[in-house]
């Protein structure tokens, strides 16, 4: 089975275990997701599974969505609701028209410093280890772009947001940023990821429908064929020729095209033939007009 399955996460389960139990249910052996889910969070985690393992480094999830709740007046060592309290603060006296003030703030591209509970790296050492360790060292500020930001309900001390933001946000971190400027901490209680790039909730299944499917032999119903999970990138029709020649290893030409080829060097393609898709190639400033493989499909 080659695709994407869109998972809709449940909480208590990290991403890494419900690879595990996509893998059984639908009997590959090569699984991935595209971006880990915390633990205590839902909603949409892609599973590559077989071939689109080797696609997941061309997907263009550079737009996430979120719906997130905040609970003001208290801040955590994790950001969320799994960490331990660090302080305490006052926030009876904040009103609606405060809090929208103060969150239309986040919005744009912002500089935001990543938790030390991440899976970021020092050293080759996850941040997450050295917190639990007790161990704080020092992280530079990353641009993120928050695309848009809108309170969706406030009911004290819980406000409830969405998001939609840009690859590499912390939402849990935005929170935290969102009570330190309120003035009375914050973090998050609950996080649901409603989209990861072209995988939207809707498309999304539950584990528990996943495993009543595969016992009716129904699994192919949820997967997403990889070309169109990569409908990002312009396609390339191969001819005949070219395509033996490209599952023999040997790079077409733009002479082996059936469709146009983009002059400028440096632009991905997918290579199909037919509804195959055969291989993702970038174009090169070859004089010969030779594609560069970046990836081949079995």
């Amino acid at each position: 089975m080659d695709g994407f399955i869109v998972v809709d996460k449940p909480a208590g389960l990290s991403s890494h275990a419900v690879v595990g139990r996509v893998r059984r249910l639908t009997g590959e052996k090569k699984g991935g997701h595209t971006g880990t889910l915390d633990p205590f969070a839902t909603g949409v985690l892609p599973v590559a599974l077989g071939e689109a393992t080797k696609s997941i480094q061309f997907l263009d999830e550079s737009i996430k969505g979120y719906r997130a709740v905040l609970r003001l007046g208290c801040s955590t060592d994790t950001q969320d609701c799994t960490g331990a309290v660090l302080q305490e603060g006052t926030w009876q006296h904040l009103t609606g028209h405060d809090i929208e003030a103060v969150v239309r703030e986040f919005t744009g591209h912002l500089l935001q410093t990543p938790p030390m509970f991440s899976a970021l790296k020092r050293n080759g050492v996850p941040l997450y280890r050295l917190a639990r360790k007790g161990v704080e060292v020092e992280r530079a500020p990353r641009e993120i772009e928050i695309f848009s930001l809108a309170i969706d309900r406030i009911d004290l001390p819980l406000v409830t947001i969405s998001v939609s933001c840009s690859r590499g946000t912390y939402v849990r971190t935005l929170a935290h940023d969102i009570g330190q400027r309120l003035g009375c901490g914050a973090h998050l209680t609950e996080l649901r990821r409603t989209r990861s790039g072209p995988f939207p909730l809707e498309a999304a299944v539950t584990l528990d429908l996943l495993e009543e499917m595969a016992d009716q032999g129904r699994l192919d119903e949820f997967v997403m064929t990889i070309g169109t999970a990569l409908d990002h990138i312009p396609q390339c029709c191969l001819t005949e020729s070219a395509a033996v020649r490209l599952s023999h290893g040997i790079a077409p030409v733009r002479e082996g095209l059936l469709s146009a080829c983009p002059d400028s060097a440096g632009t991905s393609l997918r290579l199909v033939s037919g509804s195959r898709l055969l291989a993702i190639a970038e174009t090169t400033s070859s004089a010969a007009g030779t594609l560069r493989l970046l990836r081949v499909f079995n």
